[in-house]
């Protein structure tokens, strides 16, 4: 099992791992990880359009490499991208040389300050080393779009349950996700957008 909504300790003990926004400002903050995927990336793209929504992708480096189009799409639409690794390692189970140097692999197709850790797992020499040139950002809301254990429509009570005011959630934008998603997240920019809240993506 998973937390879908993370610990209160790690979001205080660990100050400098982004995990959420503070209140006030009615804002939410989508994020997907593991893209660019065809036609779900684009899909994605679409719908937020639609909602004029701003998301964070956090990307897989040699995805881009296959699919610098859909990329570029992503940035040309004014959203957010971020560094997910090259190879969508584990940290725990990876020796740090080797995760560093994915990490800066990536970097060679991704230009952006932001990383997201694949599983949120990092070794402490991983953590410390890569503090010094990223914002490391984790989440407060995971969705379980990945979860092939949940409905659809226990997915987006995952992420309506626990979503609020400055909430970081997680998506996925690759082919096993597509099918949640294309039911999660139209109902989800609907909901809290006619609730006067504004989809963000993360500087």
């Amino acid at each position: 099992m998973y937390p879908v909504k993370t610990p209160a300790f790690i979001k205080k003990h660990f100050a400098d791992l982004r995990c959420v926004y503070p209140k006030g400002k009615r804002a939410i903050y989508l994020t997907f990880d593991d893209g660019p995927t065809p036609e779900v990336t684009e899909w994605v793209l679409d719908l937020l359009q639609t909602y004029q929504a701003k998301a964070t992708f956090f990307c897989i480096g040699h995805k881009v490499s296959l699919y610098t189009d859909i990329y570029q799409k992503i940035q040309t639409a004014g959203h957010a991208t971020g560094n997910h690794s090259y190879s969508h390692f584990n940290g725990w189970k990876t020796y740090t040389p080797n995760y560093l140097r994915d990490v800066e692999n990536a970097g060679h197709y991704i230009d952006s300050p932001l990383f997201r850790p694949p599983y949120g797992r990092l070794k402490w020499g991983q953590y410390r080393a890569l503090r010094k040139s990223y914002q490391i950002i984790l989440w407060d809301v995971l969705s379980g779009d990945f979860d092939t254990k949940i409905s659809s429509a226990a997915c987006l009570d995952n992420v309506l349950k626990h979503t609020e005011d400055g909430s970081i959630i997680v998506f996925h934008d690759y082919q096993p996700s597509f099918e949640k998603l294309q039911y999660v997240l139209p109902r989800l920019l609907k909901q809290y957008t006619e609730e006067g809240y504004q989809f963000k993506s993360i500087k």
